[in-house]
């Protein structure tokens, strides 16, 4: 009887120290659970904010808010996919601009390359200017004097010939005074809100007053914008046929001009649909601004406003490039949204994360 009574008690505790056992594994796991479920938990709230350069503010909080809401189908404010179009002007939006347009240093790279067949623009302004490196002779040739020099070293070429011309040129070109690729001069805060709309089911769209040409050979690679989603001024083109060799031949006549009062238009030639979300950075954005403004849908407007003076320019009301005036007043006056480089984005360019 002993025995089987020692032998039922060293069962029971052998049980007992089976059950302990396997509650304390349980609470291991429970706690390396629950250290997992922590880590995830940090690190999706490290991987939500789609916009890390911008900083925590009003801008940042009313794109996010817009965003969810016209994307959520419970709201009255849902958009369909098919109307989520999105545009954004180019130069001072989505790269830098001063001191002059980048598309300018591309067309004095023209006229210097093609000076040797051309003898007598040493005498003959404005190239005489551009030659001898004399930019207040050059900016004193006006509007007229530049929109010939871009006439002059856009046209006469085929689209396949510019296209490579441009391809090269962007490929090694260096800006003059930030001495990086003007390629890499593009706004870190701007590629992530690109993507955010993206990854939202926007269309992301380019308007802006520089060439079609000159942006469709590299807006993919920079901004994963395709050719077709571009939209610019542009010169008259005329198809010719040569032993069976089909061209597009680049013409020195003026077809769309793609600012101010342009870019509506070009975007109802271009794209079709009025734009529920546009970005600018200057009085030539303002029509595109007032025209997505104009659209039933909800809708959101964006200035970028140049004001850091250390890490990109500062400028405004009186900028002979990008002049921010009367759309300044404007977007205060409608409640529109105005980013400060210097107030809403903890980083300028891409290099700047190095």
């Amino acid at each position: 009887m002993m025995n089987k009574i020692k032998s039922v008690s060293r069962y029971l505790v052998m049980c007992s120290v089976l059950f302990v056992s396997v509650l304390s594994c349980k609470q291991e796991a429970t706690h390396a659970d629950t250290q997992t479920n922590e880590t995830k938990d940090i690190a999706e709230v490290v991987v939500s904010d789609p916009l890390p350069s911008w900083n925590d503010g009003d801008i940042k909080k009313a794109i996010m808010v817009y965003v969810e809401d016209v994307t959520n189908s419970s709201s009255a404010n849902f958009i369909p996919v098919a109307d989520r179009i999105a545009t954004f002007d180019n130069d001072g939006t989505l790269w830098s601009e001063q001191p002059v347009y980048f598309q300018f240093y591309f067309a004095v790279s023209r006229v210097k390359a093609m000076a040797a067949d051309h003898p007598e623009w040493k005498n003959k302004q404005p190239f005489k200017a551009i030659l001898e490196n004399d930019m207040e002779a050059l900016m004193a040739q006006g509007e007229k004097g530049l929109l010939e020099i871009v006439m002059t070293t856009h046209a006469g070429t085929t689209t396949d010939e510019f296209e490579a011309l441009v391809s090269d040129w962007i490929a090694t070109a260096e800006h003059p005074i930030k001495k990086k690729k003007f390629k890499e001069l593009v706004f870190q805060p701007m590629l992530e809100l690109l993507d955010y709309l993206r990854a939202n089911d926007f269309k992301t769209f380019i308007v802006s007053g520089g060439g079609i040409e000159f942006m469709r050979p590299w807006t993919e690679e920079v901004y994963n914008i395709p050719k077709d989603q571009v939209v610019g001024s542009s010169i008259q083109t005329e198809y010719e046929y040569n032993d069976g060799k089909p061209f597009i031949k680049r013409l020195p006549k003026l077809d769309l001009n793609d600012d101010k009062e342009g870019k509506p238009v070009g975007i109802n030639r271009y794209i079709g649909r009025k734009p529920v979300f546009a970005a600018g950075n200057s009085d030539g954005d303002l029509q595109m601004l007032r025209w997505t403004d104009a659209n039933k849908l909800k809708t959101f407007k964006l200035y970028v406003h140049h004001t850091d003076s250390i890490r990109e320019w500062a400028y405004d009301r009186d900028s002979h490039v990008g002049k921010f005036d009367k759309a300044l007043d404007e977007a205060g006056e409608k409640g529109w949204s105005i980013a400060s480089m210097k107030d809403d984005w903890n980083i300028i360019y891409p290099f700047d994360k190095e």
